[in-house]
């Protein structure tokens, strides 16, 4: 049985494309423990399932590696 999951939602500032989109799910989503990302392109939120929690620090350097940062 599956332990509890959660959420972490940040935003991201300068995604203008699906390609953006797509380069920072794959970054975030390379995180361990990550099981599903989410980015609205329109308002920059991205909400990041995982199987415990993520550190912030993480989440802010795969962003940066997608070449985007935190707002």
């Amino acid at each position: 049985m599956p332990g509890p999951t959660t959420v972490t939602r940040v935003t991201v500032a300068g995604m203008t494309c699906g390609h953006c989109v797509a380069s920072v799910s794959d970054e975030i989503g390379e995180l361990v423990g990550v099981e599903h990302v989410d980015v609205v392109l329109e308002t920059g939120e991205v909400t990041i399932t995982s199987g415990a929690p993520l550190d912030p620090a993480d989440v802010e350097a795969a962003v940066a590696e997608a070449g985007y940062a935190l707002a």
